[in-house]
């Protein structure tokens, strides 16, 4: 538990502060207008404190703060921290799921579209969040009938260019064809525009042209040119009648609707751009922070709008006022460039799309919750009756578990895979090539985890720019599984020796056998029933580790396979190899070859030749 502070010594200014556990993570990032005022609040007997605070407070040892000038700079700096260290008591806001966007590559030459669900790419513009992905591909092959623009990757694009030849998509008029010339660099910047135009809802100007380009074309007798054209109307057309019509033409703006109770809280945006619902998202939020409703919706807007890959909206719709709202206004006109109004309607068509919106919240909210008591609840059971068969005095709410893999000790490799309140969390997941040659299972499970347990050790981690993929690694596990007997164990055990985490971490040993626990300092092994949820989980474990290092080991493997004795051949690359046996076929008929046959080859220099002569009959 941290210590009382002098208060006197806390700066009566704005800023952003945080409490860290023994280890010296972060555990939660807060802000204030006066520092000195909002830390005195945190100092007051535990009895008196709401439960989540007075449990962030004793798990907390240190205390940090950063002063800054204003208001805006303190709210900037704490969401740059939350998203930095990822706070355990701080609120966080969870996608039910990977949206999918509709991406434009507009930092290319030739920009191309394409279906994605990552949105950190500079450079490009994203469309979206949509529901469902199959109706963002059905909307997107429309688009590229209206508007030609390339979807192929840039390796095609770059072969059909060197090539001089068009893919199939230019021949059924998919594609404009820049990789040939097909079209000049403005009016495929028109057509990108007029793309990402209709994506932002400004649709009417083009059914317009479109009509009268079909008419003039008719008029002069170019009924291909008009068919053509008509085409292009006809999918543009069905486009927009996706896009339901919610508001005037010309606005834009997001509806955020919730539910809330005191643990979660369900988000559905509703994205409306010039008067059609273009798109919607759906988030939940954890409320392990004690925090108003207001705060709330202010940590939420916040979360949603930091890095935002779409265009900002006017007028962003909500149910109250959220807390700071001046603060947030301002920092929002200053992320889009222009102001941003954030409005709770009281009548009229906004207030029915907010009604709508909050429906939709409270329906995800129930489902959610059902389906997740259900799947907790099990969860929980499983890690508890875990707990107890093996004698564990803390929660295992962090288990990793190790498994080696090799074929007569070559290709040896190891996994280690993570499970976090009982569900795999495979970002997490580790493989490692081991050093040794031979086959020695005691000696690659011993360097396997001590290569593990160094990142715990590595105290510059963050501070030298570590992503957050390598901080997550440095997290310290409640359980280490090895897959395994005694023998595994024993090398487990004396590296958390080494690493003096013996007393910190527990560790055990799964034996496939009898399906038999070891324990350290313990000579008989435990027989958990057959029946048990903690040994079904054990097992869950240990054979995702197995399949997770098989899949290494065999990878690493096919890439041995398929390593050619003309690898070895100075000056024979790739694509000369590839030609080389479509052309003879195999090894064997290449050897056939004299000399002279083979300096005929044309594609082929002929001292690299003549080393491919040598280094075959050599081999042979």
């Amino acid at each position: 538990m941290i210590s009382r502070i002098d208060v006197g010594t806390v700066p009566d200014l704005p800023g952003s502060y945080q409490f860290k556990d023994q280890d010296g993570r972060v555990i939660y990032v807060g802000k204030a207008k006066s520092l000195r005022a909002r830390l005195s609040n945190y100092f007051q007997p535990p009895e008196t404190l709401h439960p989540r605070v007075a449990a962030m407070t004793l798990a907390a040892t240190s205390l940090e703060w950063i002063s800054v000038n204003s208001d805006l700079e303190a709210m900037i700096l704490e969401f740059t921290l939350i998203k930095k260290y990822r706070p355990r008591f701080n609120v966080r806001l969870r996608d039910d799921k990977s949206y999918p966007y509709l991406m434009v590559t507009a930092d290319q030459q030739w920009p191309r579209v394409a279906i994605t669900r990552s949105t950190h790419g500079k450079g490009k513009h994203y469309f979206g969040p949509y529901p469902q992905a199959y109706a963002l591909r059905e909307t997107m092959d429309l688009l590229i009938k209206a508007f030609p623009v390339r979807t192929c990757s840039d390796s095609k694009f770059q072969r059909c260019e060197k090539l001089g030849k068009p893919c199939l998509l230019y021949h059924i008029q998919r594609c404009a064809g820049p990789c040939i010339g097909g079209v000049d660099k403005a009016t495929y910047t028109n057509l990108v525009s007029n793309f990402e135009a209709v994506l932002k809802g400004k649709s009417r100007d083009f059914v317009e042209t479109l009509k009268v380009e079909m008419s003039q074309a008719s008029d002069a007798l170019e009924f291909e040119a008009a068919t053509r054209i008509r085409d292009r109307l006809t999918a543009l057309v069905q486009v927009i009648e996706r896009q339901e019509m919610v508001g005037a033409f010309g606005e834009n703006l997001d509806v955020i609707g919730l539910h809330l109770d005191d643990l979660e809280c369900q988000v559905e945006v509703l994205i409306v751009r010039d008067g059609r619902v273009s798109g919607r998202r759906s988030s939940r939020v954890d409320r392990v922070e004690d925090i108003s409703d207001r705060a709330l919706l202010a940590r939420v807007i916040e979360e949603l709008y930091i890095d935002v890959p779409t265009d900002f909206p006017k007028e962003i719709i909500v149910p109250f006022a959220p807390e700071e709202y001046q603060v947030l206004s301002e920092w929002m006109q200053r992320e889009r460039g222009s102001r941003i109004t954030i409005k709770v309607p009281q009548r009229g068509h906004k207030r029915a799309l907010l009604e709508r919106a909050n429906r939709n919240a409270e329906e995800s909210f129930k489902r959610n919750r059902i389906k997740r008591a259900s799947d907790h609840n099990a969860r929980a059971k499983a890690l508890s009756a875990l707990a107890n068969d093996i004698g564990l005095n803390v929660f295992p709410l962090r288990i990793e578990c190790f498994d080696m893999s090799h074929l007569g000790g070559t290709n040896y490799v190891g996994s280690m895979v993570v499970m976090e309140d009982g569900l795999f969390k495979k970002s997490e997941y580790r493989r490692f090539k081991v050093s040794l040659t031979q086959n020695d299972d005691f000696g690659a499970m011993y360097e396997v985890v001590t290569r593990r347990l160094a990142r715990l050790n590595d105290e510059d981690e963050e501070a030298i720019g570590e992503t957050k993929r390598s901080i997550r690694f440095s997290y310290p596990p409640s359980l280490l599984v090895i897959d395994g007997g005694k023998g595994q164990l024993s090398m487990a055990r004396k590296a958390l020796l080494e690493a003096q985490l013996g007393d910190e971490i527990a560790v055990i040993s799964l034996a496939k056998k009898f399906e038999e626990v070891y324990i350290p300092d313990q000579s008989e092994p435990i027989r958990i029933p057959r029946t048990s949820e903690s040994l079904f989980l054990l097992q869950q474990l240990r054979d995702e580790a197995h399949r997770f290092a098989i899949s290494f080991h065999r990878e690493l493997r096919g890439k041995a396979m398929t390593k050619s004795i003309l690898d070895d051949v100075i000056g024979l690359g790739p694509i000369r190899k590839k030609r080389l046996l479509a052309q003879f076929g195999s090894l064997k008929r290449l050897r056939e070859l004299s000399l002279q046959e083979m300096l005929e080859v044309s594609y082929i220099p002929n001292d690299v030749s003549r080393r491919l002569y040598s280094t075959l009959h050599e081999v042979r």
